[in-house]
C-alpha cells in the first residue's frame, strides 16, 4: 500500500482518539485515571480545619510496598487558595507518600473549601494561624514529640506566624517552600512595589466583606505567567490523541486547572493584603493576631527555607529575607532550580524537595550530615536586605513651596538613576502637601485638637491598629471607645470645659486615653511629672482636681494642701475589676459604668479651638521649674510638622520612648503618629537592653529620642534584633554632633532627623537634609517667623543696638532663638 494511504488510517485513528478524549474532558473535566489518593484518617475536626493523618497505622506502615517505622512528625499547611490535596496530587509526586517512604510521619491541615463550609467565607487571618497552632498541639500530643511545621507559599507564611505566636513551643523546626517574607522585595514577575502596595490597600477594603472565588484565584495565577499557561494548554491539546502519554500528569493537570482551587475568605484576604503586602509586617514585625503583637524575631527554632531559583511568583530575594526577619533562628536554605508549583508538585519535588525534607527531619532527630543541598545561612554573609524606600524624609520641607521648580532643575541635570530618585521625591513631597496646607490654614478660631484628630482616625479607618503597648494592639475603634468611656467618667465626677485637671501618670494606655478624653471634653491637661516637684507643678498649673494611676495615687494624695479641690484623688487605669485602693479619699474611676452616665446638654465633643490652651507641661527642677502652656494650634503645628518632616504614613510605627508628660513625647511622637496616620507604640521607659526587642515586636520604623538618650544604645553590645532592623528614622531634638554621626554609622540605613518645636513660641525647626549634623535645621512652612539674636553670656541678656532692638547673631557667636508671636497669644 502506498505510504500516503497508510497515513490516512493512522490520522483518522488519532483524530478519533483525540475526539473521544476531548469529549471525556468536556463531560468530566478530565481523563479518568485509576490512581487512588493516599490513605489517611481524620485525627481531629474543628470549626476552621480538619487534621489529616496519612498512613495512620502505628508500628509497621505499608507505603508503596515498603515496611516503615513511625518517624518524625511533619505537619503540612496548604495555601488558602489551594486544597489540602496539593500534598497528594498524584502518586508520583505525592508529598505525603514520599515523606512516608523516607521515614517521616505526615500530617496535613485541611481548611476545606470555605465556600462549602459553614461560616467559611467569614474566616480571618487569625482564625487560620490559631488553627495551625492548635494542630501543632494535637500532633504533639498524638506523637509525643515536637513537630516539623511545614507550609507552601502562603501556607509557609502562616507557619512562620504560628511559630512566632507560639514562641517556638512544640516545634522541632519550621520548613517553608516558596514563602516570601519581604513582599516588597519579592513581587511576582518584578511587579512594581509602589503599585503593588497601593493596590493592596485598595483591594483590602474591597475584600473585607467579599470572598475571592476559586475561579478568580485560578485565573489570577494563570495570568501571572500567561505564556506558560497557554503552552501547557497547547501541549495538552496536541497530545490529546495519546491517552497513555497524558495519564502520568493528568491528576496534576486537573488539580491545577480547576479541581485544586478553593475560595479565599474575604476577611482573611483583607488582613493578608493589609498587613503583609501593603505594610510588609512579616519582615518589619508588629503584625497582629487577635489583638496580640507578633514578630518573626521571636522564632528561635531552626528554619529550612526551600527556594526556587527560577520562581517568578515568589522570587528568591523575598523568600531569603527570613534570615533578616528571624535573627535569633539558625536559617538553612535548600535552593532548587524549580518554579513555584514545581517546588512541591513537579519532578524536582519527587527527586529533591521531599526526600531532602525527610532527610532534614532525620538530621534534626539523629544528627550526622546535612541532606544534600541544604546549607546553613551564615549571619556574616547574609548580606543586606534590598533597601526599601528610606529616603522619604529627604524631600525637604522647602520643597513644599516650590516642588515643581526644584524638581525640574534637578531632573534636567541628572542621570537616569537620579531621575528615578527625583520622581520618588516628587511623589513623597506631593503626599505631604495636604498636611502642610492644613497647617497653613489653621487660624485662631479653627476647631482642632488631639481629640478631634483621634476621632478623624476612627472615621477613616476604624479597624486599623492605632495604639501598641507591650504585647497588645488596639484599633482606632477600640481606642475611641475607651476614650469615650473615660469622657463619661470625667463628666460624672464634674469635669467641665476649660477646667485645669492634673494628670499624674507614667506611660500607659490610660494616660493616653485620659489626655485625649480631657481634650474631647474641652478641659486642660496639666501634665504633672511623677519624678518632679509635683506640689510645685500642681500650684503653678492651678489644677482643680488630680487624676492618677494606681501606682501614683499616694503621691497625688499628698497634694491635699495645695488646693481645696485636691483633698480627693481620682484613680484611673489598671483594669475594671474590684480592688481596694490604698489611698484615703479616693474614687476608682474604673468602677464608673459609662452606660449609666447621661451626657449633659452642654457637652459637645472636641470643642477646642487653635487659640485655646490644651496642655500645660513643665521643665526644669525645684525653684527653676518652668510652666509652658501649649495651645491646640501649637500642638497641631508640631504634630503635622512631625508627620510631614518624617513622611509618616499607615505603614509606619512611631515608637515613643518619652512619656506623655514630656513635651517631646506629647508634641512630636504622639502628635506625629496621630496626624500622620501611623501606629503609635509607647514604651514604659527607655532601656537599651530591650529596645531592639520592642522595635521588632512593634514593627517600629520611626523611633524618638531626646538629647543624648541614644548614647546608651550606641555603646551597648549588638543584640540579635539589631541586625537588619526595620528602623528608618530616629527623630527628636538636641542630639550632639558626634553622637549623631555614631548613630547613623552604626544603625545604617536609619537616619537622624532633628525636629524642634517650641512649646510656646510657635517655632518649628527641622534638619531634613542631614548635611549639617547637629544643626537645628530650617523653619517649617506655616510655623512662626524666627531669628537668632546675639546673646551676652556674661550679662545674661541680649545684645541690644542703639535703637533698642536686638542685634542679629553672627557666625560662631552665641545667640538666642526668637520667634515672632501674635500680640494676643497666650
Amino acid at each position: 500500500m502506498p505510504p500516503l494511504l497508510n497515513t490516512v488510517p493512522r490520522s483518522l485513528s488519532r483524530i478519533g482518539a483525540a475526539a473521544q478524549n476531548a469529549l471525556e474532558v468536556a463531560r468530566f473535566g478530565g481523563l479518568a485515571t485509576e490512581q487512588e489518593a493516599s490513605p489517611y484518617e481524620l485525627a481531629a475536626e474543628q470549626r476552621v480545619y480538619r487534621l489529616r493523618h496519612y498512613y495512620p497505622d502505628h508500628g509497621q506502615h505499608q507505603a508503596a510496598g515498603r515496611g516503615l517505622l513511625q518517624g518524625p512528625p511533619v505537619l503540612l499547611v496548604p495555601p488558602l487558595m489551594l486544597a489540602a490535596d496539593i500534598y497528594d496530587v498524584a502518586p508520583s509526586t505525592s508529598a505525603v507518600t514520599i515523606l512516608r517512604e523516607h521515614g517521616s510521619d505526615p500530617w496535613v491541615v485541611d481548611f476545606g473549601a470555605p465556600e462549602h463550609e459553614e461560616g467559611g467565607l467569614e474566616r480571618t487571618l487569625a482564625d487560620h494561624v490559631l488553627a495551625i497552632s492548635d494542630a501543632v498541639d494535637r500532633v504533639c500530643a498524638a506523637t509525643g514529640s515536637d513537630v516539623h511545621l511545614a507550609g507552601y507559599s502562603q501556607g509557609g507564611m502562616f507557619c512562620y506566624q504560628a511559630a512566632a505566636l507560639r514562641r517556638n513551643a512544640g516545634l522541632a523546626s519550621v520548613i517553608t517552600f516558596g514563602s516570601a517574607v519581604d513582599t516588597r522585595n519579592g513581587m511576582p514577575f518584578g511587579f512594581p512595589e509602589r503599585l503593588a502596595t497601593g493596590t493592596a490597600g485598595a483591594l483590602a477594603e474591597v475584600f473585607r466583606g467579599t470572598a475571592l472565588p476559586a475561579w478568580a484565584s485560578r485565573t489570577g495565577f494563570r495570568l501571572l505567567d500567561p505564556i506558560k499557561s497557554v503552552r501547557n494548554e497547547v501541549q495538552f491539546i496536541l497530545h490529546l490523541h495519546d491517552r497513555e502519554a497524558l495519564m502520568p500528569r493528568e491528576r496534576q493537570r486537573r488539580f491545577l486547572e480547576g479541581e485544586g482551587w478553593v475560595a479565599w475568605p474575604g476577611p482573611a484576604l483583607a488582613d493578608f493584603l493589609r498587613q503583609f503586602i501593603e505594610h510588609n509586617r512579616l519582615l518589619e514585625g508588629g503584625f497582629v493576631i487577635e489583638d496580640r503583637l507578633v514578630t518573626l524575631a521571636d522564632i528561635e527554632c531552626p528554619i529550612l527555607s526551600v527556594v526556587g531559583t527560577v520562581d517568578e511568583i515568589a522570587p528568591a530575594a523575598g523568600v531569603r529575607a527570613i534570615r533578616w526577619a528571624a535573627p535569633r533562628s539558625q536559617v538553612y536554605e535548600l535552593a532548587l532550580q524549580a518554579g513555584h508549583f514545581g517546588l512541591v508538585v513537579g519532578s524536582r519535588s519527587r527527586t529533591a524537595t521531599w526526600p531532602r525534607v525527610a532527610g532534614w527531619t532525620r538530621w534534626r532527630a539523629e544528627g550526622g550530615d546535612l541532606p544534600q543541598g541544604v546549607e546553613p545561612v551564615r549571619t556574616d554573609d547574609a548580606g543586606e536586605p534590598a533597601a526599601p524606600v528610606r529616603n522619604r524624609v529627604e524631600y525637604g520641607v522647602e520643597l513644599a513651596g516650590a516642588v515643581g521648580g526644584d524638581v525640574a532643575r534637578l531632573a534636567l541635570g541628572a542621570t537616569r538613576r537620579t531621575a528615578r530618585g527625583v520622581r520618588e521625591l516628587t511623589r513623597e513631597a506631593a503626599a505631604q502637601l495636604p498636611r502642610l496646607a492644613r497647617l497653613e490654614q489653621i487660624q485662631p478660631s479653627t476647631r482642632i485638637s488631639v481629640g478631634r484628630l483621634v476621632e478623624e482616625r476612627r472615621r477613616k479607618a476604624p479597624d486599623d491598629v492605632f495604639f501598641l503597648f507591650e504585647d497588645r494592639a488596639y484599633t482606632a475603634r477600640e481606642t475611641n471607645e475607651r476614650i469615650d468611656n473615660v469622657v463619661r467618667g470625667l463628666i460624672s465626677i464634674g469635669v467641665r470645659q476649660g477646667e485645669h485637671v492634673g494628670v499624674l501618670m507614667a506611660s500607659r494606655p490610660s494616660a493616653l486615653a485620659l489626655v485625649v478624653a480631657l481634650s474631647r471634653v474641652g478641659a486642660v491637661s496639666v501634665l504633672l511629672r511623677p519624678d518632679g516637684d509635683v506640689a510645685r507643678e500642681a500650684g503653678l498649673g492651678r489644677i482643680e482636681r488630680v487624676i492618677a494611676d494606681p501606682e501614683r495615687a499616694p503621691l497625688a494624695a499628698d497634694l491635699a494642701d495645695v488646693g481645696p479641690g485636691l483633698s480627693h484623688t481620682f484613680v484611673l487605669g489598671g483594669g475594671g475589676g474590684r480592688r481596694e485602693l490604698q489611698t484615703p479619699s479616693a474614687t476608682d474611676m474604673e468602677q464608673i459604668d459609662p452606660k449609666v452616665v447621661t451626657l449633659p446638654r452642654w457637652y459637645r465633643p472636641d470643642p477646642g479651638r487653635a487659640s485655646e490652651v490644651a496642655f500645660i507641661v513643665f521643665t526644669g527642677e525645684g525653684a527653676r521649674t518652668r510652666m509652658s502652656r501649649i495651645t491646640n494650634g501649637r500642638w497641631a503645628m508640631s504634630a503635622f510638622g512631625t508627620a510631614s518632616s518624617a513622611a509618616l504614613g499607615a505603614a509606619d510605627t512611631v515608637y515613643s520612648v518619652t512619656p506623655p508628660y514630656h513635651p517631646s513625647g506629647l508634641m512630636m511622637s504622639i502628635g506625629g503618629a496621630i496626624a500622620g496616620g501611623a501606629r503609635l507604640a509607647m514604651a514604659r521607659a527607655f532601656d537599651a537592653q530591650t529596645f531592639w526587642d520592642e522595635v521588632r515586636r512593634y514593627g517600629v520604623t520611626v523611633a524618638s529620642y531626646t538629647w543624648t538618650s541614644l548614647r546608651g544604645l550606641v555603646e551597648a553590645p549588638m543584640l540579635p534584633g539589631e541586625r537588619h532592623h526595620p528602623v528608618r528614622l530616629f527623630i527628636g531634638s538636641g542630639m550632639p554632633r558626634g553622637l549623631w554621626r555614631r548613630v547613623e554609622e552604626r544603625f545604617w540605613p536609619a537616619r537622624v532627623l532633628e525636629f524642634y518645636a517650641s512649646t510656646e513660641g510657635g517655632a518649628v525647626l527641622v534638619n531634613l537634609r542631614d548635611t549639617k549634623p547637629g544643626s537645628m535645621g530650617r523653619p517649617l512652612p506655616g510655623s512662626a517667623e524666627v531669628g537668632i539674636a546675639s546673646y551676652d553670656v556674661a550679662a545674661g541678656g541680649l545684645f541690644l543696638k542703639t535703637d533698642g532692638f536686638a542685634k542679629r547673631c553672627g557666625v560662631d557667636e552665641v545667640g538666642m532663638l526668637l520667634a515672632k508671636t501674635a500680640p494676643d497669644a497666650p
